[in-house]
Formats: C-alpha cells, sequence, structure tokens
C-alpha cells in the first residue's frame, strides 16, 4: 500500500468511527476493536487495551488520544494529522448542523423517540467495549469449559480490578480523583512488575 493510499485508509477509518461514535469516547471502542481485525498490521487487540489505559491515563478525548496513536504508529506525523481530523470532523460537521435545528425541534416527539432510543444503544455499545477489555485483561485465556474458568483468570489483574473496585465504594475513598487509581495502579505495576 502506498503511503498516500495509508494515510486516506487512516483518515477514511478514523472518519466513520468518529461519524458513528455516538456517546462519547468509549463507544469508538468496538469500531477500534474491528480496525484491529481488518488491519492487524496496526494494532492487536492487546495493543487495544494498552492504549485504553494509555488514553485514560493522560489528558484529552479517548478517542483522539487513541487515533494518534494509531496515526502516529502507522504512518508517523502525517498519519497523526489524518487520524486526528478524521475523528473530529465528522462530530464538528454533526454538531454544526444540530446546533442549527435542536433547539427547534427538541420538543419534537419523533426527536424524543431517537434521543430515548440512542441511550440504550451507545449503553450497548460501551459494554460490548466493556467485555472487551475485562476479557483482554482479566483472563490469560478464554476458557472452552467451566471446569477451566479458575485457571484461565489473571489473578493478579483480578485482584487489583477487585481492589479498586472496592476501594471506591468506601464513600471517603470514593471520592478520589480516579487519577490517584490510575497513578497508584501504574506504581503497582511497577513495583511488582506484573
Amino acid at each position: 500500500m502506498t503511503y498516500l493510499k495509508t494515510l486516506a485508509v487512516l483518515f477514511y477509518e478514523f472518519f466513520v468511527t468518529g461519524v458513528f461514535a455516538v456517546g462519547g469516547g468509549l463507544t469508538t471502542l468496538p469500531f477500534l476493536m474491528r480496525m484491529s481485525q481488518s488491519h492487524p498490521d496496526w494494532f492487536s487487540t492487546e495493543d487495544l487495551t494498552n492504549m485504553i489505559a494509555v488514553s485514560e491515563s493522560t489528558p484529552g478525548p479517548i478517542g483522539i488520544n487513541m487515533s494518534t496513536y494509531v496515526g502516529f504508529k502507522v504512518a508517523g506525523i502525517p498519519g497523526v494529522m489524518a487520524t486526528a481530523v478524521g475523528i473530529v470532523l465528522p462530530s464538528a460537521i454533526i454538531i454544526l448542523i444540530i446546533s442549527r435545528f435542536l433547539e427547534k425541534y427538541m420538543s419534537n416527539n419523533y426527536v424524543k423517540s431517537v434521543f430515548s432510543c440512542l441511550r440504550p444503544a451507545v449503553t450497548g455499545l460501551i459494554a460490548a467495549a466493556g467485555w472487551l477489555v475485562v476479557r483482554e485483561t482479566l483472563f490469560l485465556y478464554m476458557p472452552q469449559s467451566l471446569s477451566a474458568v479458575s485457571g484461565s483468570f489473571n489473578i493478579s489483574a483480578v485482584l487489583l480490578f477487585a481492589a479498586i473496585v472496592i476501594l471506591t465504594r468506601f464513600k471517603r475513598l470514593g471520592k478520589l480523583h480516579p487519577v490517584v487509581y490510575i497513578a497508584a495502579s501504574a506504581a503497582a505495576g511497577i513495583i511488582l512488575k506484573l
């Protein structure tokens, strides 16, 4: 594939992702999962889980962070420009169009119906992406039978996951900023070499 064609494909893939990523950055995950399967030379599913961890740990929207990572890995700075413009442009166009009409038609029953159905659809997309992250992070392999489940877990990852869930349920600790938990988890990974 020529360099210009690669840039065009990068732009197209992230433009499509941007068009359909209704509801925020996490809804880009199913598109990125599909992208990892259709373009395995760009990134693997393991790379995707690492990108999620880095993107959630750094400032900025997850979709932009992930698109720039892929763009840079595949085509350097021009790739970053292609993927970043590709993922942002649809939102900018859609917001400009919607802002002109939304106020006028927000009380319309059809518009209300559309939004009431978009919320569960977006939740489903996020849940599907969440399952991908759980599968890639907490399991060493996907068990083929119920008896193989216990040995399939990455015990260190499961314990860290459980600790974070439990700690965030305590009233006082639940008020801590998420970056505290992310930094503590990163430190644990360095110290324990997980």
